[in-house]
């Protein structure tokens, strides 16, 4: 055998094995740049956020394992029909194939199919107006969009907060949004679940469950003007009683959200610190959303949002 047959020969084998190191090259590297970062769609830190973090990775899973063989195929053919390979036969003309239709038609049919067996009950599941079993009661946590800045009022506790909000871990919250001349919003706490739309006269109510106990960035996931970059909030994942201990504390505060000071804090600004509110206005939350024609009856408001 000539060296050159030899080489041709190895050609294949070398370009796999190339394909091989590079792929894992590329991991290590991916790996050691991420090393430490907390990325929070792969980091979980609620119910909801754990099965959408698990069709994610699912979903891309079974993606991999038939786009992996396809590029092979896709390099297979390109070396077997190559110009210079005159052991093959090639024939243009042919127009009909029943492998290959079969191949074309019935891998990304298979591929729709398993997703949509996966897809179609998660969705149900993860309707964000569906309450979350516990055999905890659930928490009730009002939310106000404004220019740029989040308003939180708890309505039994009678407190409120501004770009901080405090839930305790594995209790069911139900977040009731709406927003108050703002352009249309959406709240997000990536580490517990999806961002749903935020929008005036409309109250959307979105449910979340904590089970790791920390503090974890919010924020508006729709570019609504030129504050939007630091529309953020934190949201805090505590003890049954550590939450207990805040409620008693802001309680205690002697700001208190008077109508008055509910219009001071409608006013645009950026970059605004997180503050605490004893007293909130009676019907305050109501009346943010009566005023723009909409109604408050418990946030069963058709809206647009999502997971």
């Amino acid at each position: 055998m000539t060296e050159h047959k030899r080489r041709k020969r190895h050609t294949p084998l070398l370009a796999l094995a190339l394909v091989i190191v590079g792929a894992a090259a590329l991991w290590i590297i991916i790996s050691i740049l991420l090393r430490d970062t907390d990325i929070a769609l792969l980091n979980p830190k609620g119910v909801i956020a754990d099965e959408q973090h698990w069709l994610l990775v699912t979903s891309t899973l079974i993606m991999l394992a038939f786009a992996v063989p396809i590029m092979l195929a896709i390099y297979f053919f390109a070396w077997r029909y190559r110009e210079d390979n005159q052991k093959t036969d090639y024939s243009p003309d042919t127009t009909e194939s029943k492998p290959y239709l079969l191949f074309a038609w019935g891998g990304p049919s298979i591929i729709v199919i398993i997703l949509a067996l996966i897809m179609l009950p998660a969705t149900q599941r993860l309707e964000p107006q569906e309450p979350i079993a516990s055999d905890k009661e659930q928490l009730t946590v009002q939310v106000v969009a404004l220019n740029w800045k989040w308003l939180f009022i708890y309505p039994e506790q009678n407190i409120a907060s501004l770009n901080f909000t405090q839930i305790p871990v594995d209790t069911p919250v139900r977040f009731e949004l709406t927003a108050d001349g703002a352009p249309m919003s959406s709240f997000w706490v990536p580490h517990l679940g999806g961002m749903l739309y935020v929008m005036t006269g409309h109250v959307n109510p979105l449910h979340l469950m904590g089970d790791t106990v920390g503090d974890y960035p919010g924020n508006s996931a729709e570019i609504n003007g030129h504050g939007f970059a630091e529309m953020k909030f934190t949201a805090r994942v505590s003890t049954q009683e550590d939450f207990d201990a805040w409620v008693e504390e802001v309680r205690q505060s002697p700001s208190a959200l008077s109508q008055f000071e509910y219009d001071k804090l409608r006013e645009p600004s950026e970059n605004n610190p997180p503050e605490f509110f004893s007293n909130p206005e009676p019907n305050l939350y109501s009346s943010i959303v009566s005023k723009y024609g909409g109604h408050d009856h418990g946030g069963e408001h058709e809206g647009h949002g999502g997971y």
